[in-house]
């Protein structure tokens, strides 16, 4: 999390402890990628907080800079990936399933692009205001479109989706969003990966709703 070490190792550990029975309510294989998210942002913010505590210390430099790139590489790299993907692997609509494609191959350019920067750009993680930010010198012009691309390949995909409660999840994560642009912009990446991970344990609440409809249907 965003707000002190504290918050964020409890966070992680509390997530994490939810994304693990939700990887229990998955009962098709192809639900299992969407049911790891809330254990994935579970690690994400425990990593985020070991980084809070070395930057506090102002020791450990080497323990710092791996969490950093964790942190960097779960929110840049795997979110605009794995988030299409989870949604096409439980798609049954072959017309959605075609869109989600092509959001996918989106989030994948944009992947390769982000990591492209990570490796030949510098990032320096420091804390301000009660939060951290992420100070890269990344190139701006295309990372503001980059951005843009992010946001369509990270939540158009919930919005395409066809199972039962996904458009709410949708919802929840685009209000995130526009809370944390408006009020938190210069700690954008680790802002709203906060919220994002609080509202990951919905994805609980998805599958077991999935699981009554298909209870239900037999």
């Amino acid at each position: 999390m965003c707000f002190s070490a504290e918050a964020s190792l409890a966070g992680g550990a509390v997530i994490s402890a939810i994304g693990i029975a939700t990887l229990t309510k998955a009962e098709k294989p192809a639900q299992k990628l969407f049911a790891g998210i809330p254990l994935l942002f579970g690690l994400q913010q425990f990593a985020e907080g070991v980084l809070w505590t070395t930057l506090k210390s102002g020791k450990y430099d080497a323990l710092q800079n791996i969490t950093t790139y964790i942190f960097l590489i779960t929110a840049l790299v795997v979110w605009p990936v794995m988030i299409p993907l989870s949604m096409w692997l439980m798609e049954e609509v072959k017309r959605r399933k075609k869109i989600l494609i092509g959001l996918l191959i989106t989030g994948g350019a944009l992947s390769l692009f982000y990591a492209f920067c990570l490796i030949a750009y510098n990032v320096a993680p420091q804390i301000q205001s009660f939060h951290i930010q992420y100070i890269d010198d990344f190139p701006v012009i295309p990372v503001r479109i980059a951005f843009i691309f992010y946001v369509v390949s990270t939540i158009a995909p919930l919005f395409v989706s066809s199972v039962r409660r996904m458009w709410l999840f949708g919802v929840l994560i685009t209000v995130s969003y526009i809370v944390t642009a408006i009020f938190f912009s210069q700690y954008l990446t680790s802002v709203w990966c906060f919220f994002a991970a609080l509202i990951s344990i919905s994805i609980y609440w998805i599958l077991r709703g999935s699981r009554s409809k298909a209870k239900t249907s037999q």
